[in-house]
């Protein structure tokens, strides 16, 4: 196949945010879906279906969620039979389409966007102690630098390619460094793939963060573009994303996520 788009689901956590995620990608765009899903209950495996040409894949399993969705992101090389991928966080959503992110990957090996805080000097988000960040980053095996870059790994748009492949398979083996050091570091993925890319350095592109847009953080971007792609930021929703989602159907699936739905914060539908 030559283009489409994957999404990791571990969870009922996070269900109801891959509705919308869903019914987001299907308002602009026909291309497949595949959802790497683990522990939800196969009698809801229909209302995730009934979007069309959505494919349901096994993710990697795990005692811990976190631990597991984190490990899925790993595979997203390996499972994805397309061409041209577009991996998304299934707290996306799309607020246009976004045929041109399919043609860019025909120039590039690798698109992403930057995290709000790009600098890895300065990601204090990746450590669970109050230490130097780079210094303590690089004494776990991370190579990274002070001009590494920290990208917002909820987008992820990538070409089938020998250095793509390498890419992976360098961020599976440093993101092993990050779950052996728990007690320094945070259970992310950002840092083992800012590692990957340091190592690797595929050809690639920044793309603007109207393609990876933190609304809940929006004080911090100066852009005067439209927003493509907005990444919701659980439990943050705000309301021109739900607009957007809007059905008959998705209205069902709110109203009854109270009932169906565990660790629901403040329905209907998110914070915002």
């Amino acid at each position: 196949m030559d283009r489409g788009f994957i999404t990791i689901l571990i969870g009922l956590y996070s269900f109801q945010d891959c509705i919308h995620f869903l019914a987001s990608v299907r308002k602009f765009h026909r291309e497949p879906i595949i959802i790497l899903i683990d522990r939800v209950p196969r009698f809801l495996y229909p209302l995730l279906l009934v979007f069309g040409n959505v494919r349901l894949q096994a993710a990697p399993k795990h005692e811990n969620p976190v631990l597991a969705s984190r490990q899925a992101k790993l595979t997203l090389y390996q499972e994805s039979p397309f061409e041209k991928t577009i991996y998304l966080d299934c707290d996306i959503c799309l607020l246009s389409p976004i045929y041109e992110v399919f043609d860019y990957v025909d120039e590039v090996d690798l698109l992403v966007t930057e995290d709000v805080q790009p600098a890895i000097a300065k990601a204090a988000n990746l450590l669970r102690v109050k230490q130097d960040i780079l210094s303590t980053l690089q004494s776990v095996g991370l190579p990274l630098n002070e001009n590494s870059i920290q990208y917002n790994s909820g987008f992820i748009a990538f070409t089938k390619s020998s250095k793509t492949q390498e890419l992976f398979t360098n961020f599976k083996k440093y993101f092993e460094m990050v779950v052996a050091y728990q007690n320094v570091l945070q259970l992310k993925d950002q840092g083992a793939f800012a590692a990957a890319v340091e190592s690797v350095k595929p050809k690639m592109t920044t793309l603007s963060p109207v393609y990876n847009y933190l609304d809940k953080w929006k004080d911090v971007y100066a852009i005067d573009q439209p927003i493509k792609v907005i990444h919701c930021t659980y439990p943050y929703r705000p309301q021109y994303a739900k607009n957007v989602t809007r059905s008959l159907f998705t209205r069902i699936v709110d109203r009854t996520a109270k009932i169906f739905l565990p660790n629901q914060l403040n329905n209907p539908w998110r914070l915002k």
